[in-house]
């Protein structure tokens, strides 16, 4: 095989998605492009709740990356990354292999932070990749047992509301106050409909590791069981830290408004794994920043001019409530109500009928 491309989309994020779809009904950049992922699908976030409360079924919530990348005219390659050498730029796959382009996008995603874990006797089922955290789910349901959740920002309210009464007891624990950075009223509406699923909420309540089958948080026991979901907030990918690129104080990749990264200019960052000035991590960030990403992808191949990308001032959150309802953040407003629900789920397929997968 020649591995040598004019580009390479590293990873298959919800940016990425939005080139392919972008480069599938309109002209795309001149030469050789691939597309690398570990996964022949790519899951669409906004759905994993609904998925877990059995309102979607699989084949609705993922988007078949052949598929796709052969409507974009993009090469698919099935791989694992575990290193990138951004001067060339490489990508080096977990078999040995080494993939060569001129130019790079990083869409990588990130993961959720984990506890210090010592001894077996609890297992952690992390909320990323998405692909893993589902069939464990499934595995996991066919034996119910009670459940403890880490991180009270939207994945992990939407995943307990999602869980509650699919297991026989269910436990949310925050370090700080619940949906932290939304409007009060949200947390209220939130906490009510978590009360109301009898799922136990504690705030104010840090988790820093796990020994056997304990929750350990400032040296108390904080809960005890074997199974523990993790919601907590990104973490960059640890390989990223040996890459040579210009990284955040965190270890995320630093880009410029342009979305390039800003020691080297030939790749491009987008998504989770970047760092950008008043971007948050989340896939609205990401969708927005394809558009973007696109035309830049293209502009730079040619040398001409490049877009910035201007994060937009509010981000609207939709939050399903397990129940075909949702509650809405919008600007200090908050909403609940089964329209909004209506409205959710009509953006959501809207959003995966466009990138091919199956309705």
């Amino acid at each position: 095989m020649n591995n040598d491309f004019d580009l390479l989309l590293a990873g298959a994020g919800h940016s990425h998605l939005g080139v392919l779809r972008q480069w599938a009904s309109r002209e795309r950049p001149m030469g050789r492009i691939g597309l690398v992922s570990a996964e022949p699908h790519a899951w669409y976030s906004g759905m994993m709740p609904g998925l877990i409360a059995e309102h979607y079924q699989t084949r609705q919530c993922r988007v078949a990356l052949p598929k796709l990348c052969a409507a974009a005219e993009v090469e698919f390659i099935q791989g694992t990354m575990v290193a990138l050498l951004p001067e060339t730029p490489e990508l080096l796959l977990a078999t040995g292999e080494t993939l060569r382009s001129t130019w790079m996008s990083l869409n990588l995603g990130s993961l959720p932070w984990l506890p210090e874990q010592s001894g077996d006797g609890m297992e952690l089922l992390s909320v990323k990749p998405f692909a893993e955290f589902i069939r464990r789910w499934q595995q996991w349901e066919e034996i119910p047992e009670g459940v403890a959740v880490l991180g009270g920002g939207a994945a992990g309210v939407e995943l307990a509301l999602a869980m509650a009464g699919r297991v026989p007891a269910l436990t949310l624990f925050t370090d700080g106050e619940l949906l932290a950075g939304h409007p009060p009223r949200l947390r209220r509406l939130a906490l009510h409909h978590l009360q109301r699923a009898d799922v136990t909420v504690h705030e104010q309540t840090p988790i820093q590791a796990v020994h056997g089958n304990t929750l350990v948080g400032d040296g108390q026991i904080r809960w005890q069981g074997r199974r523990l979901v993790v919601a907590t907030g990104p973490s960059p990918l640890e390989w990223l830290r040996e890459s040579g690129l210009r990284l955040d104080a965190r270890g995320f990749i630093d880009v410029s408004p342009s979305l390039q990264s800003r020691s080297h200019p030939h790749v491009f960052a987008s998504g989770d794994c970047a760092s950008l000035p008043g971007a948050a991590r989340n896939g609205v960030q990401a969708v927005r920043q394809a558009g973007v990403l696109a035309t830049n992808l293209g502009q730079a191949a040619i040398g001409q001019p490049l877009r910035h990308y201007h994060p937009p001032s509010h981000s609207l959150a939709l939050l399903a409530d397990g129940h075909r309802g949702a509650m809405l953040s919008w600007a200090g407003v908050a909403a609940e109500g089964r329209l909004l629900w209506r409205w959710k789920d009509y953006i959501d397929r809207s959003f995966m009928r466009q990138h091919g997968a199956e309705d």
